[in-house]
């Protein structure tokens, strides 16, 4: 989804505050890089939808905090794949 911005960066707040998405997965989603979607995010979201951006804002907190579990359960994955150790005790 490219073409307008404002448009984007609306649609993103929804596809991320409804599937507690990160920005990497939001942007492999939409087709665009991760950059943009963090720009459209954190600027452009919050001059168009303040209460859309405030719901946006506590998801990518709330994955900002858990990032170092991801890490450490794809290290683990990669190399021991028998461990099949998830995330799902994270959300």
């Amino acid at each position: 989804m490219k073409g307008n911005p404002e448009e984007r960066a609306v649609a993103l707040g929804q596809y991320v505050v409804e599937t507690g998405a990160t920005v990497r997965s939001a942007a492999q989603q939409f087709g665009i890089s991760k950059s943009t979607v963090h720009k459209d995010l954190t600027q452009r979201l919050k001059r168009q939808n303040r209460a859309l951006y405030n719901g946006v804002r506590r998801v990518l907190q709330q994955n900002k905090e858990e990032r170092h579990l991801r890490g450490g359960a794809a290290t683990r994955q990669k190399y021991h794949p028998e461990a099949k150790r998830t995330l799902s005790h994270v959300k």
